[in-house]
């Protein structure tokens, strides 16, 4: 059934006008007559008598009208849900606490009226975030692939922006009452980072951290949950991680957990957003812009190899 000519149909039934309804729905009265004339043949019953003011409805159409209305109103549901500067932006975060979840929430209060939906894919494998955006499952997500000439057709990746990384420890670690470190100065010190996926881009930072600094990072046993592990921080002598600046962890005052910057240079993960490479999201726009008004990394900061920049 002509969606165009239910629609014609409604207009005419509420306004009492093809005229009007012709007006409003930007075509001519000649247009609206031959949609509603089709529409009867179809139905094969009259939807309308003329009148002197116009046209009323015949008891089939006022039958016949509150189904047209629940048609049309499906109609544009529909079109709304996958109209790009309608529908909601869908972006995959590694994380709610994490710094890209972060600056996402930051944007959205500085543009009330974004309709963002943030997201967890709950994949490790960065290929599979890809393939997600690829299906459009999501519109985007913040991931890196340390191979980019394999993306497939469609997918782009480009930076997104750079977030250092502090030594999170409790006050009983003999690092503890230092102002900031240089990573020369983490040597022998073990860094507990639980949960370090193979395969992902994560994974690959942390090798390549270790062999830059000869850093002693730890991954061995099971992540049970940021809370576990700023407990054990909170007790532990010798047990410290590494967070990046902008994530978000909220811990009791009586851990007393501190967060010492790294310098020197300063270490920072490159965080990277892939997204389709024609008719990306509208709003994916605002959220490059607002990368670009981040305050910059130092000069002197280290980023793994496969780092992309603008």
């Amino acid at each position: 059934m002509d969606t165009e000519a239910l629609r014609s149909f409604v207009r005419a039934a509420e306004l009492g006008q093809f005229r009007t309804a012709a007006d409003e729905l930007g075509v001519t009265q000649q247009a609206i007559s031959k949609r509603i004339a089709g529409l009867e043949r179809e139905l094969e019953v009259r939807l309308f008598t003329r009148t002197a003011r116009g046209v009323e409805l015949t008891r089939d159409g006022h039958t016949f009208l509150p189904h047209a209305r629940g048609v049309v109103a499906s109609v544009e549901r529909a079109l709304t849900a996958v109209r790009p500067g309608a529908r909601t932006l869908r972006i995959d975060v590694l994380g709610l606490r994490t710094a890209q979840a972060v600056i996402l929430h930051e944007y959205w209060r500085s543009r009330p009226g974004s309709r963002i939906d943030v997201v967890t894919l709950k994949v490790t494998d960065p290929w599979e975030a890809v393939a997600a955006v690829a299906a459009g499952e999501v519109d985007a997500t913040f991931r890196t692939v340390t191979d980019p000439a394999g993306l497939p057709p469609g997918v782009d990746m480009r930076h997104a922006f750079d977030s250092p990384v502090e030594l999170l420890v409790g006050p009983k670690h003999p690092l503890a009452d230092a102002a900031s470190l240089t990573p020369r100065q983490l040597r022998k010190h073990r860094i507990w980072v639980p949960g370090i996926a193979p395969g992902s881009e994560w994974a690959d930072f942390y090798d390549q951290l270790v062999t830059e600094f000869d850093l002693r990072v730890d991954a061995a046993g099971p992540h049970f949950g940021d809370e576990v592990l700023l407990d054990i921080l909170a007790e532990s002598g010798d047990v410290a991680t590494l967070v990046g600046a902008r994530d978000r962890y909220v811990w009791p005052a009586h851990q007393d957990l501190r967060r010492i910057p790294i310098a020197s240079p300063t270490l920072a993960y490159p965080l990277s957003l892939i997204l389709p490479s024609a008719n990306p999201h509208p709003e994916l726009r605002g959220v490059i812009a607002h990368f670009a008004s981040l305050p910059q990394v130092p000069e002197n900061t280290w980023v793994p190899s496969w780092a992309t920049r603008p």
